[in-house]
C-alpha cells in the first residue's frame, strides 16, 4: 500500500509541475529545459525542478553567508540600517519575482539568478572591484568583472554544477547599463558560454553588453537597477545626514520601484522582451546620473577609498602572490584560502598551479574578492600592523 501510495503521489506531483509549466508564458523558461554541464541524477526529482536544485546550491554555499559583510555602497558605517550586499539580493529577487509573476515567468530561475548574481563580489562594493581590476590587469593583462567572478566561484570554486539558464542571468545581470528594451538572445550550449567567459577577461566592454537568454534573467538584470537606485538614496540620507542626503532624498524608493513595476508589467506583458515606457526610461537614467554625481563620484564619499582603501589593495595583492610564488604554506593565502577544507577538494587540485603566474594571479583575485568587509581590514592589520594606512570605523554613537 505505501509502494502504491508513494506512486501516486508521484504521479499527482508529476502533474502539477507539467500543469505549471502549462500554465507559464509561452516565452518563460521550462523547468524541462534546464541544461546542465553533468547530470545532476542525484538532486533533481519531481518537486525539486532544476532551478530549485540551483536555488539551494547557492543558498547553502559558503560565499552567500559571505553577502552579509560586504558592502553596498557605504563602508565603514556601523549603522545595521545601511544596506549590505545580502538584502540587496533580497531586494533583487523580491522586486523581479514581482514581475515575474504577472508576466507569467518561471519564478524560480528568477530567484536562482537573483541570490546568486552578486555572490563573486568583492568587498568595499565597486571601488573594490575597480582597485582589484587594476591590479589583475597590472600581472596579466586580463580584466576582473565581478560579475564573471560570480560564475567562477559557482563553476570552479566550488562547483555547484548550475543550469546553464542560471549561470548565464548571472553572467549577463549587470544593472550599471540602462536600456529601455531587453530582447534575450537565443539559448546556446555551454562551449558558446564559455566563449563568453574568456572574451570578458580579454575585452573590457564585452561584459558589459552581455544579454541574458532568457526573459527572467532580463527581469532579474533590470530589477538589479531599480533595486539599487532608491535604495543607495535611502543610504545616503542615513549615513551622511540631511544636510547632504536631502539633496537626492526627493522621492521614495518604493515610489521608484513601483513606477519602475508597472512600466515594466504594462509594457511587457504577452511580449517575448522586457520593456518599460519612455519617459520611466528617461526617469530612471537621469535617477542613475544624479547617483554619480551626488554618490558614487562625490570626493567627500570616495575619499576614503582612495586615500585608505586602494593602497590597501595594492598591497595585499603583492603580498599574496609573493607568497604564494614562494610557496609559502604558513601564509593566510594557504590556510584561510587553498586548504580550507571546504574548497580545498576541489579547488586547490584543480586550479592552483604554484609555478604558473597566471594562475598565482587568479588564485590571489579569488582569495581577495572573497572576503568580507572586516575579514580585509583585519588581515590587512595583521599583515602590515604598523603601516600609515588605518580605517577607522564610523560609531553607532558618532555624532
Amino acid at each position: 500500500m505505501s509502494k502504491s501510495l508513494d506512486n501516486f503521489v508521484l504521479q499527482e506531483l508529476n502533474n502539477r509541475v507539467k500543469l505549471r509549466n502549462d500554465l507559464y508564458s509561452p516565452f518563460a523558461a521550462k523547468d524541462f529545459d534546464a541544461l546542465r554541464r553533468k547530470d545532476a541524477v542525484l538532486s533533481e526529482s519531481v518537486y525539486r525542478t532544476p532551478y530549485i536544485v540551483d536555488i539551494d546550491r547557492i543558498i547553502h554555499n559558503l560565499f552567500y553567508n559571505r553577502y552579509v559583510d560586504k558592502t553596498q555602497v557605504f563602508s565603514l558605517y556601523k549603522n545595521d540600517d545601511i544596506t549590505r550586499r545580502g538584502s540587496h539580493i533580497q531586494f533583487v529577487s523580491r522586486i523581479a519575482r514581482t514581475i515575474g509573476s504577472a508576466l507569467g515567468l518561471n519564478l524560480d530561475l528568477i530567484e536562482a539568478i537573483a541570490l546568486g548574481h552578486d555572490i563573486g563580489h568583492t568587498p568595499f562594493g565597486h571601488k573594490g572591484e575597480e582597485y582589484l581590476n587594476a591590479k589583475y590587469f597590472e600581472h596579466t593583462g586580463r580584466y576582473f568583472n565581478h560579475n564573471v567572478h560570480s560564475v567562477r566561484v559557482l563553476e570552479k570554486i566550488t562547483i555547484c554544477n548550475l543550469t546553464l539558464q542560471t549561470l548565464d542571468g548571472i553572467l549577463c545581470h549587470n544593472g550599471e547599463k540602462l536600456l529601455d528594451e531587453y530582447h534575450p538572445v537565443k539559448i546556446y550550449d555551454f562551449c558558446k558560454f564559455d566563449q563568453m567567459i574568456e572574451k570578458c577577461f580579454i575585452d573590457p566592454s564585452f561584459s558589459k553588453n552581455l544579454i541574458p537568454c532568457t526573459l527572467e534573467g532580463c527581469v532579474v538584470r533590470i530589477s538589479d537597477t531599480v533595486a539599487y537606485l532608491g535604495k543607495d538614496r535611502q543610504d545616503t540620507f542615513k549615513a551622511l545626514g540631511e544636510e547632504f542626503g536631502s539633496n537626492i532624498y526627493k522621492e521614495k524608493n518604493r515610489e521608484i520601484i513601483k513606477e519602475v513595476t508597472d512600466s515594466i508589467i504594462s509594457n511587457s506583458l504577452d511580449k517575448d522582451y522586457i520593456k518599460m515606457d519612455k519617459a520611466v526610461y528617461q526617469k530612471m537614467q537621469e535617477l542613475m546620473q544624479e547617483n554619480y554625481q551626488v554618490i558614487y563620484h562625490n570626493p567627500k564619499v570616495m575619499k576614503v577609498y582612495e586615500e585608505q582603501i586602494n593602497p590597501m589593495f595594492d598591497m595585499m595583492y603583492e603580498r599574496f602572490l609573493s607568497e604564494l610564488k614562494n610557496k609559502d604554506k604558513t601564509s593566510y593565502i594557504y590556510r584561510h584560502h587553498i586548504e580550507y577544507a571546504y574548497i580545498a577538494q576541489n579547488y586547490k587540485k584543480a586550479d592552483v598551479d604554484f609555478d604558473n603566474e597566471q594562475h598565482c594571479n587568479d588564485v590571489v583575485v579569488d582569495y581577495i574578492a572573497s572576503m568580507t568587509d572586516d575579514y580585509f581590514v583585519e588581515m590587512f592589520s595583521r599583515l602590515f600592523p604598523d603601516n600609515k594606512h588605518k580605517i577607522k570605523y564610523i560609531s553607532y554613537f558618532e555624532e
